[in-house]
């Protein structure tokens, strides 16, 4: 697996299930997926001959994150390496504009957009959908990066002309006037088979997903179905090995528009972890290794997962003491830790809690996922009093 981080470590817990071993390609000894296996190439994924050292002798080469140059992994191909997803697919997730055009010839739902040349193409763009703009980077940007919600044509000529002057390719989406954001998460095979888990909520703060509600509360059955019947399109069209997520806006009306896909383990996808028969993550692997795969039912009505992130000063209180609070207030709380330090805004881990009442199971996650991340209690509890 190329990239070292929490997507690969949480691979190789599933690949061990499987009785499989992962190698990843990290660019340092204390990244999350390095710390816990003992096959670790350390390199970059723009260097060649690191990821021809990480594919050697492996049954196939995968992806913990979406940046290797799709020239080298055809390079890798031609030289019989097994590469899933295949670079001819990865492209889509790696460039926004090759996306969206793809995306618009297969006919599938898409906010309005523009390619950007210079300033004044943003401001007849903003002019033609008659409001607000988003301006995002061709390449790069996640979790908020690279994406700007512009305030009015002159704040967006703003955005262009920096991101122009340097040398950055951008271009522009109409703002979506939605009335939340959904995923689709589904999983194909070399073999065409495909997957598909329920359809979930994601509840963004500042770019990040901070909570996943799975499945999604008052979605109709049609339109959870159109959902998953759309992402599973996208993975046959595309040519899609291993998972894929499709971010989706639910429009005010009840459509749905793509917004970005991921074709990876993604954060939507880690509830999947105790609310599933098969978790992205074993799923990931039984795909890339050409296994039939698993069943996505769920294993309990609702579960709800929040991701916790760095404080902005780092409590005093060691994780393990904050751990063993957690576990004495909420026993049906499932822990997931990255093995990251700590940092403001930094994913360090995720708490998922199952059960069947989404507003009841949130608030307990939501609660468990900030006790991990500032050492307080969001309703003021004190367990020494």
């Amino acid at each position: 697996m190329i990239g070292g981080g929490q997507l690969a470590r949480m691979t190789h817990q599933a690949a061990i299930a499987l009785g499989q071993s992962l190698r990843v390609l990290a660019t340092a000894p204390d990244e999350p997926a390095a710390q816990v296996t003992p096959d670790v190439v350390i390199g970059s994924h723009t260097d060649l001959d690191a990821l021809r050292r990480a594919a050697a002798g492996a049954s196939a080469l995968t992806f913990d994150h979406e940046h290797v140059p799709t020239e080298l992994l055809d390079t890798l191909i031609g030289e019989g390496v097994n590469v899933a997803p295949p670079p001819a697919a990865l492209v889509h997730a790696q460039d926004k504009l090759v996306m969206r055009r793809r995306l618009e010839a297969l006919g599938a739902p898409i906010p309005r957009y523009t390619a950007l040349e210079s300033v004044d193409d943003v401001e007849a763009f903003s002019r033609a959908v008659g409001g607000p703009v988003v301006i995002k980077t061709v390449r790069g940007g996640y979790d908020g990066r690279g994406v700007v919600l512009t305030r009015d044509a002159g704040h967006a000529r703003e955005v262009v002309a920096r991101y122009l002057a340097d040398g950055v390719a951008v271009l522009a989406e109409e703002r979506v006037q939605m009335r939340r954001e959904l995923a689709a998460l589904v999983a194909r095979s070399p073999f065409g088979q495909g997957a598909a888990w329920p359809v979930v909520e994601t509840v963004q703060r500042d770019g990040i997903c901070v909570t996943v509600i799975a499945p999604a509360a008052g979605l109709s059955d049609e339109t959870s179905s159109a959902a998953q019947k759309l992402a599973l399109s996208l993975a046959s069209e595309l040519g899609v090995v291993g998972v894929l997520a499709v971010e989706l806006f639910e429009t005010v009306e009840g459509g749905l528009l793509v917004n970005e896909l991921a074709m990876r383990p993604h954060n939507s996808g880690h509830w999947t972890m105790d609310g599933a028969r098969t978790s992205q993550f074993e799923q990931h692997v039984r795909a890339v290794l050409d296994y039939p795969l698993g069943d996505t039912g769920l294993l309990t009505p609702v579960t709800v997962m929040a991701n916790v992130l760095g404080a902005a000063q780092t409590p005093a209180m060691g994780m393990d003491e904050r751990l063993h609070h957690l576990f004495a207030r909420l026993p049906d709380a499932k822990v997931h830790l990255y093995g990251k330090t700590e940092r403001p805004g930094r994913k360090i881990g995720h708490v998922n809690i199952p059960g069947r009442d989404a507003e009841y199971l949130r608030e307990r996650a939501e609660r468990a996922a900030h006790w991990l991340s500032h050492a307080e209690w969001t309703d003021g509890w004190d367990p020494h009093r």
